[in-house]
């Protein structure tokens, strides 16, 4: 089974990878950029005087969304990835420098000289954060931005990550793979990138289209032992996107980003089917996907849950849990396990 469903996540890679091509190489009418250029980002103006040159990813989507706009010879640093970079763009992402898979400090962003910074969560750029602050960064000329797609969040959960009012969708990625092309002068690239996301988006709903199971789901991140509550995809984040675009609904109905939930919350939800996360930043033992399998199936509790004993388990690469461009990539990878689980025709 698991050989079968890596040879799709292949498929996948490799179609991904030629629609990628076929976009990055089809016409893409964009004005250059006239410099300075001024845009408003999560409640700040920004302006750039002319295009970065030595520019810090913090987050992994930050850093692919600049690698998929052919970027890396501008690139000076990486930080936070949750997996590894997709199969398509590691050749251009060996020539960035990895800071570190986690949080960096400041000083090791510092040490590259940077004149631009982007960041996928306000953890790494944020009133809150302790990596870097806007102000700090305004104050020694260096510009930034913040992903778009989360600064629509109500940080009235206690916890860094907020909650939403309403359910995420790709328009706000469009809208930061736009602006980042537009700060880079490379508009044309970032319509050729749209354009390929937006087909991507199109072919999944056309393939659940008249399905009528609408199939529930728990997208399990992680957790830092068995014993704790489980780190869930909340109902208006990425993971409730993709239960929607793929038919069905997110059976967790909290508004939290990430909400943490104990099995017996799990169990009560009782989904059609479990998603659990593939995670490569290997910080707690479940980041694992076997390992994760292994609890759920033996654990005496956890293993009576309905989607486990008739074995809708379904893997899915973690990243995709967020707001990124793996969101798409994740909903692809899940389709096909829903195909085998005949929950789409």
């Amino acid at each position: 089974m698991l050989a079968s469903m890596f040879a799709g996540q292949a498929r996948n890679y490799l179609a991904s990878s030629i629609l990628l091509s076929l976009a990055l190489s089809a016409p893409a009418f964009a004005a250059p950029t006239s410099y300075p250029l001024t845009l408003e980002n999560c409640g700040v103006e920004v302006t750039f005087d002319k295009a970065p040159e030595r520019a810090v990813a913090l987050g992994q989507n930050s850093a692919e969304i600049m690698l998929m706009l052919g970027l890396e010879d501008r690139m000076v640093g990486t930080a936070f990835w949750p997996t590894k970079v997709l199969p398509e763009l590691a050749e251009a992402n060996e020539k960035v420098k990895l800071l570190t898979v986690e949080s960096p400090s400041l000083e090791a962003i510092l040490a590259e000289q940077p004149d631009f910074v982007a960041a996928q969560l306000p953890i790494l750029l944020g009133p809150d954060s302790k990596v870097a602050k806007r102000d700090d960064l305004n104050n020694l000329g260096i510009g930034n931005y913040l992903a778009p797609g989360i600064c629509n969040t109500r940080q009235d959960t206690g916890d860094a990550y907020g909650s939403r009012d309403a359910l995420w969708n790709m328009d706000l990625l469009y809208q930061e793979i736009d602006e980042l092309s537009q700060i880079f002068d490379v508009a044309d690239r970032g319509q050729a990138v749209i354009a390929q996301f937006k087909a991507r988006e199109a072919a999944l709903r056309a393939r659940v289209a008249g399905g009528d199971a609408d199939p529930s789901f728990v997208f399990w991140f992680s957790s830092p032992s068995p014993s704790d509550d489980a780190y869930l995809g909340g109902k208006n984040g990425a993971s409730g996107y993709i239960a929607d675009l793929l038919g069905g609904h997110n059976a967790i109905t909290t508004e939290a980003e990430w909400p943490t939930v104990s099995w017996e919350g799990i169990m009560a939800a009782n989904p059609t089917v479990l998603v659990i996360a593939s995670l490569d930043r290997n910080r707690w033992e479940l980041d694992n996907a076997e390992t994760k399998r292994a609890f759920v199936t033996t654990d005496p509790v956890v293993s009576q849950l309905q989607a486990v004993r008739e074995g809708r388990i379904a893997v899915m690469n973690g990243a995709a849990m967020n707001p990124t461009i793996r969101t798409i990539y994740g909903a692809e990878e899940l389709a096909g396990q829903l195909e085998a689980f005949g929950l789409i025709k």
